[in-house]
C-alpha cells in the first residue's frame, strides 16, 4: 500500500465550504490518478454527505491477519470517513485522545491501496487533530481556504502559523465566496506570508448545494494546479 501524495485541505474556521472545495478537486484529480479522502472531520464529518452515499458501509476485509475498512468507491474517488461506520443519528462525544484514536483508526486501519494522491479534509480548528494527523500521516502539502469574511481570514492566519509550526508546506489559499457578499476582507494580512492565492470561487449553486455529478469548472484548474506535485 503505497500513496504517493498527501494533500491536507485545510481551515481553521468552520463553514468556509472546505469539505466541498475538498470534494470537488478529488473528483477532477480522479479522472486522472488513483485519489482517495480521508474526512479527518470526525465530530462533523461530510464526505459521505457529499458524495451521495450516507447509505453505504465501508467493508471490513483482513490482510495479514488484521481487519481493515475498505473504503467506499463514489465518483472514481475511494473514501472513509466516520460518517460511514457510525449511526447516522449518532454524535461523537470524545475528548482528545478519543478523538486522537479515531483518526488514528481511520489512518492505519483503512485498506487505501495503491493511491497517486490523498485528500485529507481537515476538522476546524488547530488541535489534537492536526497535531494527530502532522504524526501519523504525514501530508506532503496543505492548501487552505478561507471566505472574504474579516473572521475567516484572521483565523486563516492561525492555520498557517500552525502549518509553519509543522513543517507541513502550504502551496498557497483559496477564497471561497460562499455568502455572496462584495466584501473583499484584509487579505493584506497575509501578505508577510508570501502566500500564492490558489483560486478564488465566485457564489455558485452548484458549489453550494454540492452536487457530485456537475463539479464547477474551477476545480478543473485547481486540480490541474498540483498536477506537476504527484
Amino acid at each position: 500500500m503505497t500513496i504517493k501524495k498527501i494533500f491536507a485541505i485545510a481551515s481553521a474556521k468552520g463553514g468556509v465550504g472546505k469539505s466541498s472545495i475538498t470534494a470537488g478537486i478529488a473528483i477532477e484529480a480522479a479522472k486522472k490518478y488513483k485519489v482517495g479522502i480521508l474526512d479527518a472531520d470526525i465530530y462533523g464529518p461530510n464526505q459521505h454527505l457529499l458524495f451521495e452515499i450516507d447509505n453505504k458501509k465501508p467493508q471490513i476485509i483482513k490482510r495479514n491477519e488484521k481487519k481493515l475498512f475498505k473504503p467506499v468507491e463514489a465518483k472514481g474517488v475511494l473514501l472513509n470517513s466516520m460518517g460511514l461506520i457510525l449511526d447516522a443519528e449518532k454524535a461523537a462525544l470524545w475528548r482528545g485522545p478519543m478523538l486522537s484514536g479515531a483518526i488514528k483508526q481511520l489512518i492505519h486501519s483503512t485498506d487505501w491501496g495503491d493511491l497517486d494522491i490523498l485528500f485529507v479534509d481537515m476538522p476546524p480548528g488547530t488541535g489534537d487533530a492536526y497535531l494527530t494527523i502532522a504524526s501519523e500521516i504525514k501530508p506532503d502539502y496543505s492548501i487552505l481556504v478561507t471566505t472574504p469574511n474579516k473572521l475567516a481570514i484572521h483565523d486563516l492566519l492561525k492555520s498557517i502559523e500552525l502549518f509553519n509550526k509543522l513543517d507541513i508546506e502550504i502551496l498557497g489559499y483559496i477564497v471561497n465566496n460562499i455568502s455572496n457578499t462584495s466584501f473583499e476582507g484584509n487579505f493584506n494580512l497575509i501578505d508577510k506570508f508570501n502566500l500564492k492565492k490558489i483560486a478564488t470561487i465566485d457564489f455558485n449553486n452548484d458549489i453550494y448545494n454540492f452536487n457530485p455529478n456537475k463539479t464547477h469548472n474551477l476545480f478543473i484548474d485547481i486540480s490541474s494546479s498540483i498536477e506537476s506535485l504527484v
